[in-house]
């Protein structure tokens, strides 16, 4: 009589070894969107990979899970953020590829174009030190303000002229679409403006396709050549995944590879 532990070593033969389960945490939008796209790549390519998607709802958490080991790897954010965020929280995070640009830019209920900007206007920017300095990038080079120079990371404390005396005020990311109806304009991630159901081509201003906030794959460090890895790299560089994206974003969303 085989036991059961002898019966279950001969199931797993016959049948093969179950796909080893990869969880990518993402936020909610075309990044999940994008990821959707990989896990039916790996699947109809019958690979031993079963990609798990994790959503979240605010750009901190996605690091803490992955350096927890309760991820195998994200896709959200781009280098400055990570950078930002491995030297305030000590994380052991490598970027393995890039993946897409999402232009940050300036939207508005209120204003139909920039010559419209009156004195005391209030703009939103995300709260967090990268998006929120990029967010005051983007406001420099449309003439709002003057920053000090070579700032990698500005902050309110770095602006040195505001001729419109414009009131800047920081917002959870996530929270910046809702808030359109209560400030003149904000300066808005792509991600949240798709995700809000907005059109990125409202946008007042936009980034420069040159910007350096290309997004990105991280992992644990220690796991950055593991074989798994780089067959989700792989799977997610693919043409299949660039045509998915330049027909589904129609331009919002840019192939960075």
């Amino acid at each position: 009589m085989i036991s059961p532990f002898f019966s279950a070593v001969l199931l797993t033969c016959l049948l093969g070894s179950s796909a080893f389960a990869f969880k990518v945490g993402v936020t909610a939008g075309p990044h999940a969107m994008i990821i959707q796209q990989v896990k039916e790549k790996a699947a109809k390519k019958g690979l031993n990979l079963d990609i798990q998607i994790v959503e979240f709802n605010d750009f901190i958490l996605p690091n803490e899970a992955l350096n927890e080991g309760e991820l195998d790897a994200n896709s959200y954010q781009h280098q400055p953020f990570l950078d930002e965020q491995s030297k305030l929280k000590g994380y052991q995070l490598t970027s393995v590829a890039k993946t897409v640009l999402m232009p940050m830019g300036l939207y508005s209920d209120k204003l139909k174009g920039l010559s419209e900007m009156k004195e005391g206007a209030k703009i939103a920017i995300p709260n967090d030190p990268t998006n929120g300095g990029r967010a005051l990038k983007l406001l420099e080079a449309n003439g709002f303000l003057k920053l000090k120079p070579d700032v990698a990371l500005p902050s309110l404390l770095d602006i040195t002229d505001n001729p419109k005396k414009l009131k800047i005020i920081e917002l959870e990311a996530p929270q910046l679409p809702r808030c359109l109806p209560d400030v003149d304009a904000a300066v808005i991630n792509t991600d949240w403006i798709l995700l809000a159901g907005m059109d990125p081509k409202t946008a007042l201003a936009v980034e420069s396709e040159d910007s350096p906030y290309t997004n990105i794959i991280v992992v644990q460090t220690a796991k950055k050549d593991d074989k798994d890895v780089k067959e989700f790299v792989d799977l997610y560089q693919s043409k299949e995944i660039k045509d998915y994206i330049d027909k589904e974003f129609k331009g919002a969303v840019l192939v960075a590879w």
